[in-house]
This record gives structure tokens, sequence and C-alpha cells, in this order.
């Protein structure tokens, strides 16, 4: 069945399915985090095995995008997307009935790859079933704002869950949900996938696993232990030299795994990039909040993932609201404009302090989600509209991997940054023991562990200092965000300056035999069909 056969109504039961899957994957993402102090009393884990706990998942996640959206676009994205809905259920109940860290770990990592089926899938049925660009442009919004609200529901949901039972019940919840996806997909979703597939290069695969996966691992280490390490150096050396190796090998052969030749668009480069730094502002925006709200604030899980749930609402309203505006002011100015208006709001976020007020933080919360929502639902539909539906699944996986990458940089880089400052404006009381400092000075979690031991006056001291060194350290990593966010959004204006409004479907060009022109920062698209912008 092609799209053009596909009723209105069942394209957008396809869209809600998608919807679901991300929200089950957002869910999971940051249920974790709620997680770990109970399953560190249940399997007494090492230090490095909670790293690798925390780390497996977005490690085997990103490595295998890129494969796992090629090999959709072979066998079929819907049969793909089967597959990884079940794979990640059963995954999911091995998750929460783990019995030590080492099956842990497995289960995880196990987790990202089923993730990997998931992601590109979904995105690359959209870009088939939507041939309407405004239609497709608004699919988008709707998937990644749904998305971004999983993320919010992970600790409300996961809250509610410990509340009641023990660490592993918060993996659970992805069961019945990713079942019910499952069938919802059987029954709705039309298969799609390249007619004419070509031979797997089994070559590129190890090459991409190891460009993705050496980089993650240099920076995250370098973030958690310093640059200086022997591990961080020989990760990068092995990361680049992979990636470098992939990219030759994808221009020499006859059938690769990606067409690098995409990078050659400026829309298709400027989205990919502006993708990136838009997770790396957002996903440290949600890791200082969760430590914000209860470190600082002394808020419970789910109190402060509900305090969370209007930043996910408002990326929804800024995805719906990508189509009109790309109407109104063009692709380039959205993404601008998007990025002023995140700006804004993590210098908002400047007015935030030791004590609550929420209403500061909602004021600075709406700007900053509603811009992200915008900027990243025009970029995410202009990699979509600029390859072949053939090939959907493989620019899919382009940005879903560059996502990922920008998440573990926010991660590192801002997490580095707010480490520094609060370790340099830590000001240690008196009466703290000569054998407590070490841990006052190093985290905000340490110092509130070790003031527990301490008498009530210097305990008090020391949670007044740590909470007001952690906020200093949490502004300087909001104004590192607002400056990021800034920078994309220039980046944004420039490359996609010239980019049509509306971006013709390329097959409906080559099916009509219309000869196509040459657009400015986009390839080709066909004459007097798409107002510029």
């Amino acid at each position: 069945m092609t799209s053009t056969q596909i009723s209105p109504a069942r394209k957008w039961a396809t869209v809600a399915v998608g919807c679901l899957a991300n929200v089950v994957l957002g869910i999971d993402l940051t249920a974790l985090h709620l997680a770990i102090p109970g399953l560190v009393a249940d399997l007494d884990p090492s230090a490095n095995q909670i790293l690798w706990i925390a780390d497996s998942y977005g490690f085997a996640l990103a490595g295998f995008l890129i494969t796992m959206g090629v090999l959709g676009d072979r066998i079929g994205r819907k049969r793909l997307f089967l597959f990884g809905t079940l794979a990640f259920a059963a995954t999911s109940l091995l998750t929460a009935y783990a019995w030590n860290a080492e099956t842990l770990i497995l289960a995880r990592t196990l987790l990202g790859v089923s993730g990997a089926t998931i992601m590109p899938s979904a995105l690359s049925v959209t870009r088939n079933v939507f041939t309407d660009p405004k239609e497709r442009t608004t699919a988008v919004g709707i998937g990644m704002g749904v998305g971004a609200l999983g993320v919010g529901l992970g600790p409300v949901f996961g809250g509610l869950m410990l509340d009641h039972f023990w660490w592993g019940s918060v993996f659970l919840i992805n069961v019945p949900l990713m079942a019910v996806t499952c069938v919802l997909a059987l029954f709705i979703w039309p298969e799609s996938k390249d007619p004419n597939p070509h031979r797997f290069d089994l070559v590129s695969v190890p090459l991409s696993l190891v460009g993705v996966l050496g980089f993650v691992y240099a920076v995250k280490e370098a973030a958690a232990n310093g640059v200086m390490q022997g591990r961080v150096a020989i990760s990068l050396v092995l990361g680049l030299l992979a990636g470098i190796a992939f990219v030759v090998r994808q221009q020499r052969i006859s059938y690769p795994l990606i067409d690098v030749s995409l990078f050659r668009q400026q829309a298709f480069t400027g989205s990919v990039l502006a993708n990136m730094f838009s997770m790396f502002a957002l996903i440290a925006q949600s890791l200082l909040f969760a430590q914000y709200f209860q470190l600082v604030l002394g808020w419970s899980p789910l109190k402060a993932g509900l305090a969370g749930l209007p930043g996910g609402v408002c990326a929804m309203i800024g995805g719906a609201l990508a189509a009109p505006l790309i109407t109104a002011f063009g692709r380039a100015r959205v993404v601008g404009i998007g990025m002023a208006v995140a700006a804004a709001g993590f210098g908002l976020y400047m007015l935030s302090g030791t004590s609550a007020d929420y209403l500061v933080l909602l004021v600075a919360m709406v700007p900053c989600a509603m811009g992200m929502g915008m900027a990243m639902t025009v970029t995410g539909d202009t990699i979509l509209a600029s390859v072949p539906k053939d090939r959907a699944g493989a620019a899919s996986a382009i940005s879903e991997t560059a996502t990922e990458l920008g998440g573990a940089l926010g991660m590192a880089v801002l997490g580095s940054v707010l480490n520094g400052v609060y370790r340099n404006e830590i000001d240690v009381p008196a009466g703290v023991p000569e054998s407590a400092r070490g841990s006052v000075e190093d985290s905000i979690g340490s110092a509130l562990t070790s003031a527990v031991t301490m008498p009530a006056d210097v305990a008090g001291r020391v949670v007044d200092a740590a909470r007001s060194a952690f906020v200093d350290g949490m502004h300087m990593a909001l104004l590192t965000s607002a400056a990021l966010a800034l920078l994309a959004g220039v980046a944004g204006l420039v490359l996609l300056r010239g980019v049509p409004k509306v971006l013709e479907d390329p097959d409906l060009a080559v099916a009509e035999g219309v000869e196509t022109t040459e657009v400015p920062g986009q390839g080709t698209a066909a004459p007097g069909v798409a107002q510029v912008g």
C-alpha cells in the first residue's frame, strides 16, 4: 500500500503509535535515575558498575542507530519496529528482575540495542506516510514534542512506582506499553522499505560502532574522571580513526551504509548540527534540574517529576506551532527565533536561587521548552525531507545519532562546568572534620551525605554552603546553554538560508519527470512548487 492510498485517519493513527513508542523510550531514559539508590542497596554494585549501569543503554543506542536505520530500509521499517518493541518489552523484564550488577548491565545494553531499532523506524515511517510537506512537518513536531513529554513523565511514573514497589518496578512500566504499541503497529502501520535494497556492507557496521562509541566513551570518561587519562586518549583516537575509515569507505564503495554526500547540502548539515546542539543544552537542563529540585529544594522525586511536566507540554506546543510559523517566516528564521526564545528561557533561570520559587522556574521553563520544540521540529523535518523515502531510515539514524552525541556532550561538558564552579565556589565552614572536607568539596550529593554525620550547627552550614555553590555552578552551566542556543540559532539562520518553506517530496519530482533546479543550501527542488523563505 502506498502513502497516497492511506486514509488521513490511518496516517495520524500511525503518528500516534510512534508517539507512544517515543513516550516509553523517554520514560525509560529518566526513570533509571530515581531507581539508582534502590538498586545500589539491593545489588551492591561497584562505583564503576554504577557508571556502566547508567551509560550502557546510551552507548548501545548511539552505536547501533545507523546500522538499524539502514537495516529497516532493507527488511522493512514496520517489521524492524515490531521486533524492536517486543525485544524492548522482554529486556525490560530482564532489567526489572536482574539478580546482580552484571546482569543489569547486560539488560540495559540490550535495551539500548532494542531502542535503536525503534527510533529511526518511527521517524522513517512518518516520512513515508506523509508526502504533503505541511502535514509532515506537523507530524514530526508532534512526535518530537511527545518524546520530550516522555522524558518529563519518567520521574513521575518512576516516583509513583518507587513509592510502593522495589527499584525494578520502574522498568515494568515498559512491558504493557510496548506490548500495546506492538499490537497497534501490527494493524495500523503500513510496511515500507527500499524496493531495490543493495548489499549490506558488513565492514561498515563495526567501523560505525567503534567510531560512535569511541567518541562517546571518551567524552563521558573525560567528564567523569578528567581529560588526562590514558583510556580517554585511546578511546578518542580509536573513535576518530574508525570514524575517518568509515567516511572514506562510504565514499569508495558502491553501496554505502549512509550517503555521506548528504552532508554537502547546507540544509542537511545545518539541521543535523542544530539538532545536536539543541539536545546538548536540553539534556543538561534535565540533568541539572533533577539535582536542583531534589538536592537544593529538597523535593521528592515525584514532586520533582511533576514540576518538570510543563516543559514537556510546552515542547509539544512549540512543535505544533512550527508548521504555521514556517509558512509565515521560513525555515531559517523559525530555527533562529526558536533558539533565541530558548536562550531567553535559559537566561531567566538565573533568577532561581536556593529557596523554592516555582513561578520563577515556570516562567523560564515555558520559553525554553517551546523554543527548543519549534527549532528541533524544523530541523528534524528538514533532515527527513532531504532524502528519498527509500533512504528515510538511514537519514533518521543520522539525525538520532547526532542527537545522542549532543546529549552525551551536554551531560559531559555542562556537567563539568557545574562541577568545576561548585568546587571553586564551595566555602567549607569551620568545624568540618578534615576527613570529610574532600567529600564536601567534591559534589553537593557527597556534601549532603557527609553532613548527616556532623553536629547539627556544622551540618546546617555545610548544607547551606553546598546548595549555594551548586546554584552558582548551575547558573554558569545555564549561561553556557544560552550561549550555545544562540550560536545554534545563528548557524541555523546561515545554513538554512534560502531553504524552501515547503520541501517537496524528492520522490514525487522524480516520478512526475519534473526537471529539478538548484536551491541554495538544499540541493535540488522542483521549480515553481516550493516557496523560498
